[in-house]
């Protein structure tokens, strides 16, 4: 029954009036290995500071993100990509009976399937403990969840439903079964941090062999954070970024960059300094400085700031996670000084 799982693409989004990690049982559609067609698949935000939502089996608390119509997700500075799936509470006992019951009755999935799922829930000796309902109140059958975007691998965990009794841990053999970790890191995916379009001096158009003074507002670059958690079984996460340093690229090789690397580190809870009257003649903290005009065009500055990522999780759990990197591009028109001819 893999092929069915590897075909099935069809999310179906529960809109929630209440937050909650559990659904009711699906209708038929095209079913997994476990008769699962993906559900439950839920987001449910509540207002629109985005505080608190649930997405695919994590309750996110956004409230401390970055916000504004230029805020984005960050690029790690490495290879390192957040799980495509995991493991987590999914059904109680009467939830994944009144969910695969009615698919067996169905006969959607195959007479030898349905056989074979009947011997793993259904206790023939004593019905009480049909799926594990003798447990009620004291675990969860857990399940797998898919990123929503369907990343590479977003189909690796092709495991069965399996029991966790109330506070005893996952299975040690079942990768990315969720744990204040991979908690830590879908909180990752979730951060959103200010745009990083820089402010210059002079402002609309600098000139040739004029030093042009670049600086971010502090008020903005201050650390953001994502908190993820299963209230189910009482674990959290929080992955917090804070910012760490600015690098310049001027969009031509006719161009110096100050510092010379085009990395401003931030001081004082502050990247780079803004221009004050009288200070023409001083080297920029952080800045740039164009050798030849821009003609009848401009040059696309490239603004990156990189954010340092850490995390805390219950139990005292916590570590770092990679950079995440932020930039944008704007555009600055250089100008030849005009000599005044007498």
């Amino acid at each position: 029954m893999s092929a069915l799982r590897n075909s099935a693409r069809t999310v179906t989004v529960l809109a929630l009036t209440c937050v909650s990690v559990f659904a009711s049982h699906a209708a038929f559609a095209e079913r997994d290995k476990h008769g699962n067609n993906g559900q439950p698949q839920q987001t449910a935000d509540t207002g629109d500071d985005r505080s608190v939502s649930v997405t695919v089996g994590v309750v996110f608390d956004r409230s401390k993100n970055g916000s504004g119509d230029s805020a984005g997700g960050l690029t790690s500075s490495t290879s390192w990509t957040p799980p495509p799936c995991w493991y987590a509470p999914k059904y109680t006992p009467e939830q994944l009976q009144n969910y695969l019951e009615p698919i067996w009755e169905a006969g959607s999935t195959g007479y030898e399937w349905d056989a074979q799922q009947r011997k793993k829930y259904v206790n023939e000796k004593d019905h009480k403990k049909d799926f594990n309902k003798d447990k009620t109140g004291k675990g969860y059958w857990w399940g797998s969840y898919e990123n929503k975007s369907y990343p590479p691998g977003w189909d690796s965990c092709d495991e069965d439903y399996f029991w966790v009794d109330a506070g005893d841990p996952p299975p040690a053999d079942i990768d990315n079964a969720v744990t204040p970790e991979v908690l830590a890191e879908l909180a990752y995916a979730e951060i959103r941090v200010p745009g990083t379009e820089v402010t210059l001096a002079p402002a609309e158009t600098t000139k040739v062999n004029l030093p042009t003074w670049a600086w971010l507002d502090g008020a903005e670059f201050k650390p953001v954070s994502v908190t993820a958690s299963v209230p189910e079984i009482g674990i959290t996460a929080t992955a917090t970024a804070e910012p760490v340093s600015l690098k310049i690229e001027p969009g031509t090789a006719d161009a110096e960059t100050y510092p010379a690397s085009g990395v401003c580190e931030i001081n004082n809870g502050r990247i780079g300094e803004p221009y004050a009257k009288g200070k023409a003649d001083e080297t920029p903290p952080c800045g740039v400085k164009y050798l030849r005009s821009s003609g009848d065009g401009s040059y696309p500055l490239k603004a990156t700031v990189t954010w340092k990522i850490h995390w805390t999780g219950t139990g005292g759990a916590g570590g770092d996670l990679p950079d995440g990197n932020f930039g944008a591009t704007q555009d600055v028109v250089v100008q030849e000084i005009q000599a005044v001819n007498r």
